[in-house]
């Protein structure tokens, strides 16, 4: 187990300590965990006070929704386990006045009861005290009744109407029956695809396939109702969201927010990507998603999966989520569009005549060199992806799949002449190769297209000033030098033996052959030198051993050009 921790049991106070720290609005209580608003008036003057809190690791809930608007205090108990009646009625005692004060509590045995009695301690204080119970997790609808379903991310969401509600003046009663209201509908269903480690045991708290995940899970590390194997994104959402409607009144269907949240080690990307399937299939089935958001709301520490929330709206509803709250990690009201906004693409065209050119004489074997180029990438694509993710971030060999697959794809338009090839070449690489081999690639095809402008049969001279024209785009825009480890260590080597086969008085296939045995020794020699360039270079002498895969893809490439063309191929002696 690795986790950035102190002593384990000092862990919850010290996460407590940091975020006050950072939080002026804040304020922690010197005994007990604690967390409540640092700008509370008098007490004669205070509004209803809304508190919750539970156990830790569901970090930003419970304490970082305190703030205007949301929660006045949370209390924090140990990691996944209920605070002490003691920590509640600390909590009540340091934020209420008269108004009284409303307890948010998940629908957890611990919960309800430390809660509940530190409840009846504060009226005998002479405190108004309301409690509300949210069970929102309709996993277990099968298995026990609602009211006895757990409490998870949907409790978010109660938090802040209840919050609301109280910022508004309202009193106690009403406070309390807006946030049963909200409890009472909201519905919630998560999946884990992974468990969680509590700092104080050590070890996971069960144990997944590579192919399995547990639907409907807790946001404590405990298992779901039942394991399955790993489906597509779509898949999984679909079953989760269609779990939601069944669970809801027909006439609560209409107008919905929608909250996806992450479970602590799922990234961003991943819960849009769970978002996007979640609008599609409640607009499907005629909802209208008012609300959504999307984040880690209430985490079971670093455990990877995500939950949705749905939750029936009204106007009165959308008033309180539309009020501003003061509480670092909500993230506002969370208007979204009807419908997802799409915008036309404007591109600039890369040549004025928009006329189909004829097929010129190299047609045929210029097509036949492309095919070569892209059979060769398709082949290497693991070999390029292994060396790429020893030294970078392992997308070269997929990014060069995609290239070849696109220069498969160019019409028969493309072939019309070299200036023509590499024009469209340089196009379709800019748009499928990720990362800076496009931009570089795409960069030195448009200095060759520019270097062989209307030349429809090129001769040597013509090849020599386009091919170094090529390979000196590469420097000039990324700013490369030889012995950098990088694609231009081949590019530069193949240069250099063109030059010397040419003076030779090789002739232009010759001359190719040559550059090509020459980049793939570069490429080799690579594999000793110090990156001093790009990603790899943040790793220095640890890349050693292993050639730069932007230079291998660069002897593939060229040793496939050497095996496309022959003695009366496109590169043609001087008469």
């Amino acid at each position: 187990m690795k986790k950035l921790v102190n002593e384990p049991r000092a862990a919850v106070r010290e996460m407590l300590e940091g975020l006050v720290d950072v939080s002026p609005h804040l304020a922690l209580l010197s005994d007990e965990n604690v967390v409540l608003r640092n700008d509370l008036p008098a007490v004669a003057d205070r509004k209803v006070a809304v508190i919750s809190g539970g156990g830790s690791g569901h970090e930003p809930a419970h304490a970082g929704y305190v703030g205007t608007g949301m929660l006045t205090a949370a209390v924090a108990g140990d990691v996944f386990t209920s605070p002490s009646v003691d920590a509640v009625l600390a909590a009540i005692l340091a934020v209420a006045g008269p108004a009284g004060a409303l307890l948010i509590i998940k629908n957890y045995t611990g919960d309800r009861l430390n809660f509940a009695l530190a409840a009846e301690l504060a009226r005998k204080e002479g405190i108004p005290t309301e409690t509300v119970i949210v069970a929102d997790d309709v996993a277990l609808r099968d298995l026990v009744a609602r009211e006895r379903s757990r409490g998870i991310a949907g409790t978010v969401l109660v938090h802040k109407i209840a919050g609301s509600a109280a910022e508004n003046g309202l009193p106690l009663a009403e406070v309390a029956r807006l946030a049963r209201s909200a409890a009472e509908d909201v519905a919630t269903m998560g999946i884990a695809l992974g468990a969680c480690t509590v700092p104080a045991a050590g070890k996971p708290s069960f144990e997944l396939g590579d192919d399995e995940i547990e639907f409907g899970l807790g946001i404590h590390g405990e298992k779901g109702i039942r394991r399955a194997t790993i489906d597509s994104a779509d898949a999984i959402v679909s079953e989760i969201v269609k779990t939601l409607l069944k669970d809801m009144a027909p006439e609560k269907t209409g107008h919905v927010a929608v909250m996806v949240n992450g479970l602590g080690a799922t990234p961003p990307m991943e819960l849009s990507i769970v978002a996007r399937k979640a609008l599609a299939v409640l607009r499907d089935r005629g909802c209208r998603v008012t609300k959504a958001w999307v984040g880690n709301f209430m985490t079971a520490l670093e455990m990877p999966g995500c939950s949705i929330s749905l939750l029936p709206l009204d106007e009165e509803r959308i008033s309180l989520l539309d009020t501003a709250a003061g509480a670092s990690a909500w993230p506002g009201p969370g208007d979204i569009a009807e419908q997802r906004n799409v915008l036309p693409v404007a591109r600039a065209s890369m040549t004025a005549d928009t006329a189909t050119p004829a097929p010129g004489p190299l047609s045929p074997l210029l097509q036949q060199v492309v095919l070569a180029v892209a059979e060769s990438l398709e082949k290497a694509e693991a070999h390029l992806t292994e060396l790429d993710s020893l030294s970078g971030d392992g997308d070269l060999g997929a990014s060069m799949e995609r290239g070849a697959k696109a220069l498969r794809a160019l019409p028969d338009s493309a072939y019309a002449n070299p200036e023509t090839l590499f024009v469209a070449t340089a196009n379709t690489l800019r748009r499928t190769i990720a990362g800076s081999s496009g931009p570089f690639y795409a960069a030195a095809l448009m200095r060759a297209a520019h270097s062989l402008a209307a030349i429809d049969l090129p001769d040597a001279s013509h090849w020599d000033a386009a091919f170094a024209e090529a390979v000196n785009s590469v420097p000039e825009i990324g700013g490369a030098r030889r012995g950098d480890r990088t694609m231009y260590d081949a590019l530069a080597a193949a240069l250099d033996a063109w030059r010397a086969a040419r003076n030779d008085g090789q002739s232009g296939t010759d001359a190719w052959q040559a550059a090509a045995t020459a980049a793939r020794a570069a490429a080799n020699a690579t594999a000793d030198m110090r990156p001093k360039l790009g990603r790899a270079s943040y790793l220095g002498d640890r890349a050693l051993g292993n050639p730069d895969g932007g230079a291998v893809a660069v002897a593939i490439w060229m040793e496939a050009i050497a095996g496309g063309i022959g003695a009366s191929g496109p590169i043609r002696a001087k008469a």
